[in-house]
């Protein structure tokens, strides 16, 4: 065996560019996979984490009949007494913080220009609102006895020429139907580097988000973090019994859920692309070297050697390239998604409805997707291998001395 090994590792080097380029291929295919995986589960995470901070948390307390999508002001569809509720909840070990928060649709008007947006009536003094109060680019965060004061994401504010001290008109709908306009002043802008968010959603104190929509001591929502997201559904359980409905951060991100597991089957296609090329380009390598060496073959064979030896000789040649490739593979993969893990990818505004994927992507790498990509491409390339071993095995001795005519 040892011999075979040498012989092997001879043959490789009497073409040494043929077989760097081809450890090459396969050290490009398994860096670039590596990438993807990065990539992939990077914007699927940093989507999910979004939602859950910024948007739906890991629980919400909702009236029986409240529909987010609507975004009802009717007090039969909004939550009764929330602090009540809110004091229950916190009550449980597995709650972080629990805090009410108020949803209404509004209009922003300056000059002549106009936008919809999304009102956001949250208690200031809230440790859920940190995401925001972080994000704080110019002036001052919201004070809860504040009633003229409202906090605009930079994208808006770029979009209407605004800045810190300038008045806005801002129509809402209240729980009858009407809409009230009144006029107020930007205390701040943020930036949560989410732009699907940003560009969308108006803070205001709750009581004063209350008192213009008309829903006094009544909330859209009880929005709940927890310790550890896994124990959302035991959470749930424990809130069940009251006429509110109680709805986990799996359940209010369903969408994302499908999103990542349809990308799943279309990143595993990708893959199978990927390791094909490379696989074809190592055949090549493999098969060349049979040709070249023919009248050889035929000398091993006729000296003794056996078919399965002669097999056996150009596996280890597959082995070697896998193993040389595997390894630059690794090295050239790690460094590119240590970078991207450190740096991000900038996409800007994707465009997408329904997800809030944020302006910039970090790359993130498993060691579960490090060790399968790893594997995958090491047996790819041995099963490369495979043909050119039997096609070399199955010579005929004589005909092979003869230089295959």
């Amino acid at each position: 065996m040892y011999q075979i090994l040498k012989i092997a590792i001879r043959d490789l080097g009497r073409n040494r560019r043929r077989s760097f380029f081809s450890a090459l291929a396969l050290a490009i295919g398994l860096a670039l996979l590596l990438l993807v995986a990065s990539f992939f589960n990077g914007e699927m995470n940093s989507a999910m984490d979004s939602t859950i901070r910024l948007q739906s948390g890991h629980i919400q307390v909702r009236a029986a009949t409240y529909e987010e999508s609507k975004a009802s002001l009717k007090w039969e569809d909004l939550v009764v007494d929330p602090e009540q509720i809110v004091a229950q909840i916190e009550s449980l070990d597995a709650v972080k913080l629990a805090t009410p928060r108020l949803y209404a649709s509004g209009i922003v008007a300056v000059r002549e220009e106009s936008a919809g947006v999304r009102i956001f009536g949250i208690d200031p003094l809230s440790e859920a609102n940190d995401p925001y109060r972080v994000g704080m680019l110019e002036g001052e965060f919201l004070t809860p006895d504040d009633r003229q004061g409202v906090l605009i994401g930079e994208p808006l504010a770029e979009k209407m020429a605004l800045q810190v001290g300038d008045s806005i008109n801002l129509s809402v709908n209240t729980s009858g139907g009407d809409v009230d306009e009144q006029a107020f002043t930007i205390r701040g802008i943020y930036s949560t580097q989410t732009f699907g968010f940003d560009s969308l959603t108006v803070f205001m104190p709750i009581a004063k988000a209350q008192t213009i929509t008309q829903t006094e001591k009544h909330t859209s929502f009880i929005f709940v973090l927890l310790h550890n997201k896994d124990d959302a559904d035991a959470v749930a359980a424990a809130l069940q019994g009251t006429n509110n409905q109680i709805r986990t951060w799996t359940q209010m991100n369903e969408l994302i859920l499908q999103t990542e597991a349809m990308a799943n089957s279309y990143i595993y296609f990708m893959y199978l692309i990927v390791l094909g090329i490379t696989a074809t380009v190592i055949i090549n390598t493999l098969i060349m070297s049979v040709f070249e060496r023919t009248r050889e073959i035929g000398i091993l064979a006729a000296i003794g050697m056996k078919s399965r030896q002669i097999m056996s000789m150009f596996l280890l040649q597959s082995t070697l390239l896998a193993v040389g490739g595997v390894i630059m593979g690794l090295i050239f993969g790690l460094l590119v998604v240590t970078y991207f893990t450190q740096n991000g990818f900038y996409i800007g505004n994707m465009g997408l409805t329904g997800m809030l994927i944020g302006n910039t992507i970090y790359a993130q790498l498993t060691l579960e997707d490090t060790i399968t990509l790893t594997v995958i491409s090491f047996i790819i390339t041995l099963l490369a291998g495979l043909y050119p071993a039997m096609l070399a095995s199955r010579m005929e001795p004589v005909q092979a001395l003869r230089g295959g005519k």
